[in-house]
């Protein structure tokens, strides 16, 4: 009867759902203003710091308009770091990071964490979704122990949860939350159907609902590694065309005049979803015996790319009789992708402790990078004015730099320009990537 009686408050309740949502990050905060214009929501971080800044309406991460912001606030969403203020939520959203360890081992210590917080909080009836990125079979094999240990509750009597992958896009301003369609998923029918219709209520694109949670999980799973081997076969082919001597973008823009060509473009492979979530999955195929070896070849090729581009420098400098030792290189960009502040596992730091193996001092700067995150992170001091440099490397192509004026930098004429981005004319750098 508990059974029976759980689902039906859950499915009669709706004027009263009260939503948490964990993580307060790239996918968390926007999920938590979309969901705050329809139902009382509660957005929850363990970063205090981070907290105080979005109540001040200052969100670090520019994925959120302030003045929505803004206005969420005024209008009741709530913003906390004490667990005390979602303990009557009836909608739990977890949304923390699922990083790798320096072994390329995933580490679930944020998800088991988040889950043994709400599991201290969490009362018969409750929903529990996860949208973090992980391996088929983590939510109920992983994390719903925790949620049973921490909340005395049993999993698919008192308590449910579902699953629907976050397809966040960092500094994306025309494809963001509600443009995406979303993959949804629940641990029973009756609760799968609930979480869409949950999401359905904000998402605009509309959404898929899976026929169960660890086909919602491999689905984000596939989706990231997928990508990372098209980049991987392109990298290669920029491996390849450099010994040729060729430029591997005019060979893509030759090739992509077939109708089914598909468009990759070659360059370095961080943030927190590609160059993270293939080892989600192979760490997943190894347990249960089996050497994926398609996809760990294409991260091999994409983590090789740094050591590349540090190499192929160096050899630029030495074919135009450049000094290493005390010689001066600029970087443009360290975030991880263009016109926004993510620089997680950004590849621009392994660049630069090679180059400096050489003796070159390394001067970087990003015009949309948070310089006390730089330091935090890496150990690098952001520059904020220019000079004039020996080698210059294009790294990110922000919106800033595009019409920059290479001459300018150049500390003689002879100074190497290396574009990893295509975004210079050929006559104006001695290499792209």
């Amino acid at each position: 009867m508990q059974y029976f009686s759980t689902l039906a408050r859950m499915n009669t309740d709706n004027e009263n759902k009260k939503i948490t949502i964990v993580g307060l990050g790239y996918v968390g905060l926007p999920l938590a203003l979309a969901f705050s214009k329809k139902y009382p929501v509660v957005g929850y971080d363990i970063n205090n710091s981070r907290i105080e800044e979005l109540k001040e309406g200052i969100d670090q991460t520019d994925e959120t308009d302030p003045n929505e912001l803004s206005d969420a606030l005024e209008k009741g969403l709530q913003l906390t770091s004490e667990i005390e203020a979602i303990a009557d939520a009836t909608i739990y959203i977890i949304t923390v990071p699922t990083p790798v360890t320096e072994n390329k081992v995933p580490d679930l210590s944020f998800l088991l964490e988040a889950s043994k917080t709400i599991g201290s909080v969490l009362k018969s009836g409750d929903l529990v979704i996860y949208e973090s990125t992980t391996y088929p079979g983590c939510t109920e094999e992983d994390c719903v122990p925790v949620l049973e240990k921490y909340s005395k509750l049993k999993f698919n009597h008192d308590f449910f949860c579902g699953y629907s992958p976050e397809r966040i896009n960092p500094g994306d301003k025309v494809n963001t939350l509600t443009k995406i369609k979303k993959v949804t998923s629940g641990s029973i029918p009756l609760i799968a159907e609930y979480v869409d219709q949950l999401y359905k209520g904000i998402i605009e694109a509309g959404t898929y609902k899976a026929s169960s949670i660890k086909v919602a999980e491999a689905s984000k799973a596939i989706e990231n590694a997928q990508r990372d081997l098209n980049i991987s076969f392109v990298n290669e082919l920029a491996l390849i065309f450099d010994r040729i001597g060729i430029d591997t973008r005019e060979v893509l823009e030759a090739a992509g005049t077939k109708w089914n060509f598909l468009k990759f473009t070659p360059g370095l492979v961080g943030g927190h979803c590609i160059s993270v979530d293939p080892y989600y999955l192979t760490h997943k195929a190894k347990e249960l015996g089996y050497d994926p070896q398609v996809i760990l070849s294409g991260r091999k090729i994409n983590d090789y790319m740094p050591s590349f581009v540090a190499q192929k420098m160096v050899k630029l400098m030495g074919q135009k009789g450049i000094p290493l030792n005390q010689s001066r290189c600029l970087i443009l960009g360290i975030t991880f992708k263009e016109n926004c502040p993510d620089i997680r596992n950004s590849k621009i730091p392994q660049v630069v402790s090679e180059l400096e193996e050489y003796g070159i001092t390394v001067y970087i700067h990003d015009s949309h990078a948070d310089s006390k995150e730089v330091k935090k992170h890496f150990n690098i001091d952001l520059i904020e004015t220019f000079q004039t440099y020996d080698s210059i490397l294009l790294a990110v192509n922000h919106k800033e730099y595009q019409n920059i004026i290479l001459d300018d930098l150049k500390r003689f004429s002879t100074s190497v320009v290396f574009d990893l981005k295509g975004t210079f004319p050929m006559d104006q750098v001695d290499a792209r990537l």
